[in-house]
Parts: structure tokens; sequence; C-alpha cells
């Protein structure tokens, strides 16, 4: 065999890249390996001759694997089933790869009565890496009355699906319910602190509402999530005033530890809320799609938009990073995604802030100009090219 072969030690080696890698600290020009679908070195110079494949990376950013935190995967054919196993949701393969995503949670398309079809349908067959936060109600997203069925909500039931799917199930989730009344929400916080694991809550729907503040400072506990941060819908209170300020206890939740997501859907992110709220230094903890067919067509588009849309913002590139990658990781107690490590799977995301002139729509069809827009250029899910736009792993047809 000769040197040159023996040489070769990695299979992928991405070079001149701009790695954002939170976990690590790591925020410069480096070189990163793969071998055998690992992370295997991340140096400033690794020589061509020891690769088997050369990505050049210049001028490009390099970061883990995006993680799109909520997101509705439970594509199926059943009629009037909403987001459960019908026809709004969507088959992760087809939306995630091309957008940088590696892996996705589902935020509550199933409950613990279909999530073992939810296994087999969507988790198994898929290259995505699918989670789920499981529904509070037993039949899942399924819409209407079903969701309003609070004799549906067991913890206890909840708990125990969680548990014994540890490996998929990431948190409990709460949507949709109409009414004023916190029996919804305290059983949702049930299950989760039976399971030990995170409650995401799509808060609302109530007339009168019910006090934001409460939810925040006394419902949910550090480590919970609420959704749709930047929405301003009936029945729920904005967290941007009419007088255009942050409400106070707002901040004092993010402070006292409760996750802000951005969920942004196709009806749950205006620019009315979210600029000033950045402007004020309420920044999201996770940036998100709420991925489904309402969404996907409309202002939302897909991650990249959304992260294009807080870097116009203001926000850096970095922030924009950990908020896809390592926080959302962080906060759905998965450490072992999110960063580039040496030893951890090699999901990695290579992405290009395209400059020009940009316009950005939210769900009430507002614009918002920009001059920078974040596409996806390359994705690799375990070491493996899933999505490659234009060509970089690839040699020339000549």
């Amino acid at each position: 065999m000769s040197g040159a072969l023996l040489a070769q030690s990695y299979d992928i080696v991405i070079k001149g890249g701009h790695i954002i890698d939170p976990v690590n600290n790591i925020d410069q020009v480096m070189d990163l390996a793969i071998k055998g679908g690992k992370i295997a070195a991340i140096k400033k110079n690794i020589p061509n001759a020891q690769t088997k494949k050369v990505i050049d990376a210049s001028g490009l950013i390099v970061s883990p694997g995006l993680i799109d935190m909520h997101t509705h995967n439970f594509f199926g054919t059943e009629h009037n089933r909403y987001l459960a196993n019908s026809y709004q949701a969507v088959p992760p393969d087809g939306f995630t790869f091309r957008a940088g995503v590696t892996t996705v949670v589902d935020a509550g398309s199933p409950g613990w009565k279909n999530f073992d079809l939810y296994k087999s349908q969507i988790i198994n067959p898929s290259k995505t890496r699918v989670l789920a936060f499981l529904n509070i109600v037993g039949e899942g997203m399924s819409g209407g009355a079903r969701e309003q069925n609070i004799e549906d909500m067991n913890p206890k039931t909840t708990a125990i699906v969680a548990k014994q799917n540890k490996d998929h199930v990431v948190g409990v989730k709460l949507a949709h319910f109409m009414g004023y009344d916190w029996t919804p929400t305290e059983l949702a916080v049930e299950a989760g602190k039976l399971a030990s694991m995170p409650v995401m809550i799509d808060f609302g729907g109530s007339n009168p509402e019910l006090p934001l503040d409460k939810l925040f400072l006394e419902k949910l506990r550090p480590g919970d999530i609420f959704t749709h941060a930047y929405a301003h819908v009936n029945g729920r209170t904005p967290i941007v005033a009419e007088n255009g300020k942050v409400r106070d206890y707002v901040f004092e939740a993010q402070k006292r530890g409760i996750v802000f997501d951005v969920g942004h859907g196709g009806g749950s992110f205006i620019f009315k809320q979210a600029i000033p709220a950045v402007q004020q230094g309420f920044k999201p903890n996770v940036i998100s799609t709420d991925l489904h067919t309402g969404s996907m067509n409309g202002g939302m588009k897909n991650i990249n938009n959304v992260m294009s849309k807080f870097l116009n913002m203001g926000l850096s590139i970095q922030e924009v990073i950990a908020t896809t990658t390592s926080k959302p990781a962080q906060y759905i107690q998965r450490k072992d995604l999110g960063h580039l490590s040496v030893g951890a799977e090699a999901d990695v995301a290579i992405l290009n802030i395209r400059r020009g002139d940009f316009g950005f729509i939210d769900t009430r069809g507002k614009r918002m100009k920009g001059k920078q827009k974040i596409e996806c250029e390359l994705t690799l899910r375990a070491g493996n090219v899933v999505y490659d736009l234009n060509g970089l792993a690839s040699n020339d047809w000549k």
C-alpha cells in the first residue's frame, strides 16, 4: 500500500471554513476532519494528503447540524386530524437537510396513544434525527374538540410513555387549549415532573386572558419552554405591551430560567413584537420554525429564513448559531447534540451569509428589509453528505 493511501487517515476534511461551535468556544477559521461518521479533529491546517475528500468551505460558516426545536412531522393520511397523522404535518427529510437541519423536535404532534405509530411511521424511516415532545392530550395534536378534552390529559400515562421512549421523547407539550382554566397547564407540568423532562406550552385562547405573569413566575418551572414568544394572538397577553415596552415580568421570567422559543409558525410571529423586544434586549433562547404546511409557504419558509430575520434585527451570527444548536440541545437535555466535539456524531451544516437587498415577511404580511440572508450550502448527517446545493463535495464532471 502506498504511503499516500496510508496517510489518508480521514474520510472528509472541511477546509477553511469559519467554525462556530458555542459549546467548545470555537469562533475562527479552522479545518474540521471526519472519520467513520464522527468528528475526528479540528485543527488550524489539516493537509489534503491526509483525507479522501476535501470540501472547500472558504468564506462560509461551519456549524453543528441545526436543531429545529419546534416542528410538526406526524405526516399521514387521516382526514380531519390536523397535525396528528394527517395532511398538514410534513415528513422530516423533505424539509430538513436543505436547511442544514439534522435534528427536529416535534412539538407535540403525537400523544401517548399514538406515539408507537409515530415512531414506526416517522422516527424509524427518517434519515433526520427525530425527537418529540409528547402531547399531554392522549390523541395528540388532532385538532378541534379533541384538544379541549381534559379527560384525555393523563400525566401519569404520558410520563410512563415518555420514559419508556426516552431516546426519542424529550418533553411534554400543551397546546391550543381554549378556556379560563389552569388545569391543562398543571397537568402538563405534572407529567413533566414525573418524567423529569421540560414542558413546552403554546399558551392562549382564553377570554378573559389567563395572566401571563402567573404562568411564567408560578406555574412553569425553570427550564420549561414558552413557545410563540413573539406572537400577538387573541386570548394571550403579548410580551410587548401597547406602549411598545417589554413587560418587566418577561425579563424576570427569562432570568428565572423560562425558555423563550420563537416557534414562528403561520400565525405566531410579528415584527411589531419581535423588533422592539430585541431592541430592548429581550432575545430568544431558541430560534425555531413551527414547520407545517400552514407556515412553510408563508412568512416562515424555513429555519434559515427565521435565522436571517434575527440576524437582520441585530443578533450576531454567533448568537443565531447558538439558538439553533447548543441551546436547544441543552434545553431538551441532549448534551450529545449541538456541538462539534471530537468523537461526536458528525452532524454539520455549512452556511453562506449572502449580502444584498432582501425582504422578510411576518405572519401578518408585513415586510422587514435586510442586507443579510443565511443559506445552507451543504449538510452532513453522521458524516454523510445529505445535501449539497452547489456541489461543494462533488468532483467536476470532466
